[in-house]
Formats: C-alpha cells, structure tokens, sequence
C-alpha cells in the first residue's frame, strides 16, 4: 500500500441500494425504496447505472432519505430527504439569510446504451437508515432502468 493512502473500514461488497429494474410509469417514485442501516457510518457514495427506456431524452431523478430512527416509530415523520443549503452572502453588519430546500439529483442519458456515474459522496453521520428513491423524469411514458450500489466508510475520511 501507498504510504499516502490508508485504509479505512468499508461496506464489504457495495449493497444494492435499488435493484435492477424499470422505473414507475408516468414519472412515479419507488413505492417501497430499500432501506439500509447505516448507523456508524460517517460517508457514503452511491453508483448508478441507467440505461434509458424510450428515444431521447431519458431522464432519472434520485433522492436520498435519511431517517434517524433505527426502525419506523408510529405518529412521526420517519424519513427526511437530503437537502441543499445555499449560503447567503456576507455583508458585513447585516445578518443573512441562507436558503435551505429538499433536493434530488437528475442524471440525464446521453446515448441509448448503459451509462455509469457517480450520483455523489453523502455526509451520513448520526443517520441511522438510508433509503434511495428514483423515477423517470425524461420519458414518462417509456421509463428507463436503474441499479443503485453504495459503499460507506466509517473512519471519518471523505471516499
């Protein structure tokens, strides 16, 4: 091993996060996402294949939610989805006001065959579940195919 690289503990073999398999007709998110427990885990970065359905313009969304609950509790909110903060510019002697919304990523096909990427490194501390729900928002009506795999690590260490 490199003297600049070190290792870290890892999820053994990357977890299927979203089976292979056609997305809802009419852009419907996942009904039931698989859920993975993740408690201890500091990163996790998920990989998706996509391969779109009809001609052109086959589009996925992708959203990430976390729960701090290790199992579901009854008359609470269960699951949060991932949001982006975008912070307000400084002005000295003024306070601010940063914008916070829930967010979901879209990976739009360039071809029609199989196409790989990276949908990004997710900061996981204190999240004790995640679950990754996906829809078709290019071609609703000829959805495409997804596969999600995550591998997380625990030392603090960004992958």
């Amino acid at each position: 091993m490199l003297p600049i690289a070190h290792p870290h503990p890892v999820i053994g073999n990357p977890q299927t996060v979203r089976p292979s398999g056609v997305l809802a007709l009419l852009s419907g998110w996942d009904p039931v996402p698989t859920e993975l427990a993740i408690a201890g885990y500091d990163y996790l970065t998920i990989y998706a294949t996509f391969t779109r359905g009809g001609g052109a313009g086959g589009a996925v969304d992708i959203q990430a939610e976390g729960s701090p609950y290790a199992a579901d509790l009854v008359g609470v909110e269960n699951w949060f989805p991932q949001s982006l903060l975008v912070a307000a510019g400084m002005v000295p002697g003024a306070d601010l006001q940063s914008r916070n919304q829930r967010e979901y990523v879209t990976y739009q096909a360039t071809a029609a065959g199989i196409e790989n990427f990276v949908v990004g490194v997710l900061r996981v501390a204190a999240v004790e579940r995640i679950r990754v729900r996906c829809r078709e928002s290019g071609t609703p009506l000829a959805p495409g195919t997804v596969h999600l795999v995550a591998v997380g690590n625990m030392d603090g260490s960004r992958p």
